[in-house]
């Protein structure tokens, strides 16, 4: 009984083996079956892509010149596709597809890596994270409370709940430690990458009535790259210049910057006070250039305002009805609707939004009367469909054909200053080269007015030409270092001067005019030799004395001197031409050819190169380059972001209020502005597609949402 049992469990297992053994037959079988072939491994696959024919032929074809060549490995192989590839290498198809197939592998696996371009997994870091946090505080303007928030928590948990959240007290300290760490590494910038600092300030009252002052410091590192940094956002006592001389002098203090070369202000007549109590500060620190003759900057905006305001005096009855026009269709959504509606049958392709000026800004004039004049026909449709619009426009009337003509002559007149006032606004980029050729243009426009047949250009020709004058119709009045910064670019240096002087003040008074800022120039320029050039006579004091000590024999220890006819030569040399150079760096930099004018030519990188061939004129040319010539960089901090210093900041003590507004100008690479208008048309397809939430982006310009 026994042995049977044995032996039905020796058949079990022997079947069960049979059953295992055909089951991994059949599972290798299949996997065999469903394996996918080997990828080839020949680097010709790579640019061939295989391919059987309608012959059953095996076939590769080129990834550039769709060429065939069979590569049956039984029968050809891969060698005739390798000598066609080194061939095909040489063509431009070839180089134009490749470089395409990289840059699409490389965007590829750009989405795999990191910044620094490896690969990497994310690893938690709260003190990272909460820095993150910080930056964005600052950089986005957010109150204190943002963390807080209902919506930030909860956001904060669905991403990294392991982050704790810090109060709006510790964040506001966190804002302060990074103005006080910020601040650090740039004092110690300022010492290692900046030889003088130009100075724009200007002054604020908030909100709180509480006087703001704005200093901003502008330079060029060793490195020859341009830099604009708030260096203080302070409380004053009053606008007053003693006040605002005293503030400044306290903020140069603080930093260690008593190298200050000029300082843009407007045209208040409290700056005139307080730049010459800078002066007498800057003599007794004994750092003034030229005795702080070219100190006092006046900005280049302000008086085109003044040229624009005097000229706008007497605005023609066509802007007037065009105010009234503008002014009636925007004070209504309705209106507005319609008026939109006339824009859409007359097939006006402008985005445009209807704007309102404010008398008191010349600027807002322009843009008023630019935009107006894009909506002619939409105006005159307009009057057929609304009838209130001709009886509510009054003793005025509707603009007609001659307002309109008017219109588009006064914006073309308007835009000449815009466009300039745009152009010398810049922070980023230099704009002291340009200060003359600006005004020597807008001196030559002026003057095609006054003498034009249209009286209406005429009359505001004269107008703006009495302010213009005022301000830069004598040299003697203007801050000379302006024509330096002209000589100082490579592309004009002193001939496109000369010739602007003879248009501008005629040919007599021009030359007169033209050889005072030359003389004037080589003064500033051996005030810089004295400052940075070795002792010349002690140079040649101690060749003198090693090239008569080498002659002597009495008990002399001096050195015998190698090349004794060389030294002979080269003292007879300096005797003859009374030192060892008898050309300046300046002479030298004028007596060559100007350069060619071209879009991309930069002024900074061409200086960068030169600078070793003209030391001491570049160390000048890096200073005065650095200069603004508008406040406009101190004024924008009022309005970072592109709006008015809001309630919240306003709100904030003093002290917290100076490390948000200079963190932010240092942390921020750029200034980011939100342009309504650009962004118009994405505007409208969003209230296309959400009506039901009552958001309106109209031709007025205007953004209302429903409150609860």
């Amino acid at each position: 009984m026994e042995s049977r049992n044995d032996q039905i469990l020796q058949n079990s297992t022997s079947d069960s083996n049979q059953t295992s053994t055909d089951a991994s037959t059949e599972l290798t079988t299949s996997s065999k079956a469903k394996r996918k072939p080997v990828k080839p491994r020949s680097v010709v696959w790579d640019h061939f892509t295989r391919f059987v024919n309608s012959e059953g032929e095996l076939k590769g074809k080129c990834n550039y010149c769709k060429k065939e060549f069979c590569c049956d490995p039984k029968k050809n192989g891969t060698t005739a596709l390798r000598n066609h590839l080194n061939s095909c290498k040489k063509h431009p198809h070839f180089i134009e597809t490749r470089q395409a197939q990289l840059s699409l592998q490389k965007t590829a696996s750009d989405n795999d890596v990191n910044d620094l371009g490896t690969l990497t997994t994310w690893k938690y870091d709260e003190n990272a994270i909460r820095k993150a946090l910080v930056h964005m505080i600052i950089i986005d303007e957010l109150p204190f409370r943002f963390v807080e928030g209902e919506g930030f928590i909860s956001f904060m948990r669905a991403i990294c709940p392991r982050f704790r959240i810090p109060s709006c007290w510790t964040i506001s300290r966190d804002c302060y430690d990074l103005f006080i760490e910020e601040r650090s590494k740039l004092r110690s910038f300022f010492k290692k990458n900046c030889q003088r600092v130009s100075l724009t300030t200007d002054t604020w009252t908030s909100l709180q009535r509480i006087n703001y002052m704005c200093i901003t410091a502008h330079f060029i590192d060793n490195d020859w790259k341009l830099h604009k940094r708030i260096i203080n956002f302070c409380p004053i006592s009053s606008h007053k210049g003693e006040a605002v001389g005293r503030a400044i002098e306290t903020c140069l203090l603080e930093w260690g910057l008593d190298k200050v070369f000029t300082i843009t202000v407007d045209n208040a007549s409290s700056n005139d006070v307080a730049i010459s109590y800078l002066k007498k500060k800057l003599a007794n620190w004994g750092v003034s250039v030229a005795n702080s003759t070219y100190l006092h900057m006046r900005c280049m905006a302000h008086i085109i305002n003044l040229v624009v305001q005097d000229g706008l005096k007497d605005v023609n009855d066509s802007v007037m009805k065009v105010r009234d026009a503008v002014r009636y269709i925007r004070s209504s959504p309705a209106r507005l609707k319609r008026f939109k509606e006339c824009v859409l049958h007359e097939k006006i392709e402008s985005k445009s939004s209807l704007c309102l000026d404010v008398p008191t800004r010349w600027n807002s004039t322009y843009l008023m009367l630019n935009t107006a004049q894009k909506y002619e026909r939409a105006f005159e449709r307009y009057e057929s469909q609304d009838p209130m619009f001709k009886i509510d426009m009054g003793e005025n009337g509707i603009p007609d054909y001659y307002d309109w003509t008017q219109v588009r002559k006064m914006a073309d007149m308007l835009a000449h200053f815009y466009e300039l006032t745009l152009r010398i606004s810049g922070s980023r980029y230099v704009t002291s080269n340009l200060f003359f050729s600006e005004i020597s243009d807008l001196a030559f426009i002026l003057n095609q007015w006054i003498n034009s047949n249209d009286l209406d250009m005429k009359s505001m020709g004269e107008r703006m030409r009495v302010k213009f004058d005022k301000y830069w119709g004598d040299v003697d009045k203007m801050n000379k270092i302006i024509y330096f910064a002209v000589v100082l670019d490579p592309r004009d240096k002193f001939e496109f001067m000369e010739y602007s002087f003879s248009q501008m003040y005629g040919q007599e008074k021009g030359v007169e005019l033209f050889n005072k800022v030359k003389s004037c120039l080589f003064d500033l320029f051996n005030e810089y030799k004295k400052m940075y050039q070795p002792d010349v006579e002690q140079i040649n004091d101690n060749s003198s004395q090693q090239l008569s000590g080498s002659c002597t024999t009495t008990g002399s220890i001096n050195p015998k001197p190698k090349f004794f006819l060389k030294h002979h030569y080269k003292k007879q040399k300096l005797e003859e031409s009374g030192g060892f150079d008898s050309k300046t760096e300046l002479e030298v930099y004028l007596s060559e050819a100007i350069q060619e004018e071209k879009e991309d030519f930069d002024v900074m990188k061409w200086w960068k190169i030169n600078s070793e061939r003209f030391p001491i004129l570049g160390k000048m040319a890096r200073d005065i380059l650095a200069i603004p010539v508008s406040t406009v960089a101190s004024e924008s901090a009022f309005s970072t972001g592109g709006r008015v210093l809001d309630s919240f900041r306003s709100s904030l003590t003093p002290k917290i209020v100076e490390g948000l507004i200079c963190v932010q100008d240092w942390i921020r690479p750029s200034n980011v502005q939100v342009n309504v208008e650009e962004d118009l048309e994405e505007l409208e397809k969003l209230e296309e597609e959400l009506p039901s939430i009552g958001i309106t982006y109209g031709l007025g310009g205007s953004c209302s949402t429903p409150t609860s």
